[in-house]
Parts: structure tokens; sequence; C-alpha cells
């Protein structure tokens, strides 16, 4: 019974993994045959591709989305949608640290110093750098980033 449960759990992943490589070479299609200007339109609740990509956990179109060549990029992160949440609110609604960590990791933060990741002057190793992200509910989420995109930590606590 293990060897069939196995094979179902193969083609299920094999399935998956194919589906997926289907859907993004979807979305190249269209990105390379709409306006850029597309990815920050909102719908009716105020949401972005870039939101809906978030709330399922979709680093792969995540990143196409922001990296878009022409596009709005980083900017993207930070469009709200009329409950107020950002696409990074709202993957730390949806659990989805791996790409709550993506999105701080691109976005471009405020420098204490007035020094950008491109004006990097320690031969392209960052500081690390304490942030403190707010969400629509008053979480806050504590990050350590810098010194490499593996040397992210983070921790939630609710505001008083």
């Amino acid at each position: 019974m293990s060897t069939a449960f196995t094979r179902v759990s193969h083609q299920a992943s094999q399935y998956e993994a194919n589906f997926s490589k289907a859907f993004l070479d979807v979305l190249d299609y269209l990105l390379s045959t709409t306006s850029p200007s597309l990815l920050s339109a909102q719908n009716s609740s105020g949401s972005t591709p870039l939101h809906w990509a978030a709330l399922n956990s979709h680093l792969l179109i995540s990143q196409k989305l922001v990296q878009f060549s022409g596009g709005p990029g980083t900017g993207l992160i930070d469009i709200k949608n009329k409950a107020g949440r950002s696409p990074l609110a709202e993957a730390e609604m949806a659990g989805w640290d791996e790409g709550a960590k993506w999105f701080v990791e691109v976005m471009k933060l405020d420098s204490e110093q007035g020094e950008s990741a491109e004006d990097d002057k320690d031969g392209g190793i960052l500081a690390e750098k304490d942030i403190e992200i707010q969400d629509a509910d008053g979480q806050i989420a504590k990050m350590t980033i810098g010194g490499g995109t593996d040397a992210c930590q983070s921790s939630r606590e609710s505001e008083p």
C-alpha cells in the first residue's frame, strides 16, 4: 500500500510542477503582451496581482511581477488595498514567511545612514539592520536583515 501511495504522491507532485510551469509560461506571455502599468492596476477591492500572489504564497509569480522590466518594480510592494494591506501584509496574514522575507529583502527601505544597497562600500556585504513592520491588525514583525540573504530572522508580537 505504501508503494501505491508513493506513486500517487509522486504523480501529484509531478502534476503540480507541470501546472506551475504552465502557469508561469502563461504569465510570461501575458507580461510580454500587456502594458506594464497593468501590474499596479487594482481590482474593486484595491488588490493588485501582487496582492493575489502573496495571498496565495506564490514566490516565483511574486518575483516575476516585481522584477518585470519596465514595470513598477518594488513600488508594487507598497500598494495598499481597500483593507489597508500591502502585499507584504497579505503575506504576513497568510503566514507566508518565505514571501514576507523576500519582500523585505527587495524593498527600498529608508536608511538611517543614507546608503542604499547599491551604495554599499563593504565589498557587497551589507551590515545587519533591525526593522519593524506593522500590519493592518497591529501585529509587529521584527526582522533583522543584511549580511546576505540567509541572515534574515523574524519575530512577531502584538502591539499594546
